[in-house]
């Protein structure tokens, strides 16, 4: 599981750690910082599915001039990950280079055992040799490898570029070393930010969800009849509490003669035992927003890290207290761990107390411009702001800022 991402000289970040947990919430003012974070786990899902550097800058839309905070040549990437168990932590973190032909290349790359103050040993040095660290009491092992290009690559893609393995030496047992842990946890970051102009027509059935949800049919037409059972089940556990009560049954049907493209369609009782039949063309924005969100959270796998960007957008604030239930119930049953992004007074506001550990602020140094991320709990004043007023108002009137700027003095 992730557990934390850590910035340095990353676009408008000097440097910052975010915790995630469970469900962790990340709030903050229009260009505070918020996407910046989130496009920091993207690149390193990206490199860790191999994808070459510059390659994801042409995914992502960036220019590498601007990657880096305050013009700086370099920004490096790191993330601490964990068990589900929490029995074992690793610390990962990548390096970058830009070139002065304005390219991305790999400096180094560290995998040590426990958190990033207790450093082990690197995963790859710069001259261009592989060391497993000495984990466990086992010795490190040291031997060379070359790779394609591989100034522009980071490990995860050279692995898969050359089909590199552990090495055969005496005594080593690679079960011990971290890399397969972080490289599952990176590769199962799905950030989701659902496009319902793009989630009405006909869909390529798919077994994936794609980021922007515009193949939702054909991932729900895919399911077995068990699947789409259990899934329907849940659906109407959670929407009979909506006052609407709208949503009844949600299903797709391939269609076409070769059937590899499907429609989504769902049942609504707006009067008590009148029920009517729509597809994807008719349904609203808010409840294709929330098929999709609830599709993420039963599709992916075990394990994974969700997120959501603008959880709130296109949903009514009647809906607010069932998405959070259901983000929090669904997300313990699968173990998915869940990060999101909001701004809105309204979502904030619905916010359980015990909520607040969780709530992470992104805002900016008045004096240095750089972006900071500091946990609620731990802005100036918060406990007598907290009393005085609902989050939802402290932060429309703009006291979360200021005690976030106080803090950072």
């Amino acid at each position: 599981m992730l557990k934390k991402l850590i910035l340095k000289n990353w676009k408008s970040f000097r440097y910052a750690e975010l915790p995630i947990d469970s469900l962790t919430v990340l709030i903050g003012a229009n260009a505070s910082g918020k996407s910046n974070a989130i496009e920091a786990l993207d690149f390193l899902r990206r490199t860790s599915l191999g994808e070459n550097f510059n390659s994801i800058l042409q995914q992502i839309r960036r220019n590498p001039n601007y990657l880096a905070w305050n013009n700086r040549k370099y920004f490096s990437l790191g993330v601490v990950v964990g068990d589900i168990e929490e029995e074992t932590s690793f610390f990962y973190d990548l390096e970058i280079e830009i070139n002065s032909n304005s390219r991305l290349s790999y400096l180094q790359e560290l995998l040590q055992q426990g958190d990033q103050y207790n450093r082990i040993g690197y995963l790859i040095k710069p001259d261009g040799k592989l060391i497993w660290a000495n984990i466990q009491g086992i010795p490190g092992t040291e031997f060379p490898i070359e790779f394609v290009d591989s100034s522009k690559l980071s490990f995860f893609a050279r692995s898969k570029m050359d089909n590199t393995s552990a090495p055969n030496a005496e005594n080593v047992d690679i079960k011990y070393i971290g890399y397969w842990k972080v490289a599952s946890v990176l590769e199962n970051i799905f950030i989701l930010n659902p496009k319902p102009e793009k989630m009405r027509d006909y869909a390529p059935i798919t077994q994936d969800l794609l980021n922007d949800a515009s193949n939702l049919a054909g991932v729900i037409a895919q399911l077995s009849e068990q699947q789409l059972s259990r899934f329907n089940q849940t659906i109407s556990s959670y929407v009979k509490h909506l006052p609407e009560r709208d949503i009844q049954r949600v299903w797709a049907t391939p269609v076409g003669e070769l059937e590899t493209d499907a429609m989504l369609y769902c049942e609504e009782e707006w009067k008590p035992g009148e029920k009517i039949k729509i597809d994807a063309r008719s349904m609203s924005d808010g409840t294709l927003r929330f098929i999709a969100i609830l599709t993420a959270l039963l599709t992916r796998p075990k394990g994974s890290q969700l997120i959501i960007e603008d959880i709130d957008d296109g949903l009514h604030p009647s809906r607010f207290d069932l998405l959070l239930k259901m983000l929090q119930e669904i997300g313990s049953q699968r173990q998915i761990d869940i990060l999101v992004t909001t701004h809105n007074p309204a979502f904030l506001d619905r916010l359980a107390p015990d909520m607040t550990p969780f709530i992470i602020v992104a805002h900016r140094d008045s004096e240095t411009g750089e972006s900071r991320l500091t946990p609620l709990e731990e802005i100036h004043n918060f406990p007598k702001l907290y009393a005085s007023d609902s989050i939802g108002n402290l932060v429309t009137k703009g006291a979360i800022e200021r005690g976030a700027a106080r803090t950072s003095d």
